[in-house]
């Protein structure tokens, strides 16, 4: 069994491109796996239809400048995904955040089947890909338990990376079965743990920030569950 249990099929018009960290069968569920960390904007790019209105036109313009890009980062409406982006294209222009802001969480564990992801975003919304390669799609940003729960775990994830620095290479492959990885999107880079599953989730500083993930995924399970139950029989 994986950490959690909900499971939703992801939808299957998402276009897929080469990418190096392909855990499951399906090529659009793969797609939604890397799409999480934004580190991948001709991923982005290749599944957004021309032509490109703001944010995607600065975004993927090779012309954009660091004051460009932050006005994206400065956007309040702006999807934690879409800062990432920017932030990562300051990074690669040579331009450094001056503040450090968490955008998202993502648990990653490996199991016997397969691997079990969650990602949580600062806004609210969350990813979970189950090990048989389900998803749970959450978009909902104003549900109050489910927001009192996120704010728990970057609680945590920002006392993490107060104590550790930014990885400095390109993203490694997704966890191998038995091992599990916590990782950090943050205005200066990826900055990530990873450890067997149960030294991971008994560490000092990493059980606390797992098990608010875990808390995190249960009521949205729980959640989209209650949904699906709720639906009304088609004949």
């Amino acid at each position: 069994m994986g950490l959690f249990g909900f499971l939703k099929k992801p939808s299957a018009q998402i276009q897929p491109v080469p990418i190096s960290s392909d855990p499951y069968n399906d090529s659009a569920t793969n797609v939604i796996y890397n799409l999480l960390f934004c580190d991948n904007p001709g991923l982005y790019k290749a599944n957004i239809k021309l032509p490109y209105s703001y944010p995607f036109d600065i975004l993927f313009s090779e012309k954009s400048a660091a004051s460009d890009l932050q006005k994206v980062i400065d956007d309040p409406s702006a999807d934690p995904r879409i800062k990432m982006l920017a932030y990562n294209r300051q990074l690669a222009i040579g331009h450094k955040a001056t503040s450090k802001e968490l955008l998202a969480v993502i648990v990653e564990v490996g199991l016997e089947s397969g691997l079990d992801v969650l990602a949580s975003f600062n806004n609210g919304a969350a990813r979970y890909i189950n090990q048989t390669g389900k998803v749970i799609i959450w978009e909902t940003t104003t549900d109050p338990k489910a927001n009192e729960l996120t704010n728990e775990l970057f609680i945590k994830g920002r006392d993490i990376i107060t104590k550790i620095g930014p990885w400095d290479k390109p993203r490694r492959p997704h966890p191998a079965k038995d091992n599990a990885r916590i990782s950090f999107l943050v205005s200066d880079g990826l900055y990530f743990g990873e450890a067997p599953i149960n030294t991971l989730f008994n560490d000092q500083l990493a059980s606390a920030a797992l098990t608010a993930a875990t808390h995190l995924m249960q009521y949205l399970t729980e959640k989209s569950l209650q949904a699906n139950t709720d639906k009304p029989e088609t004949r």
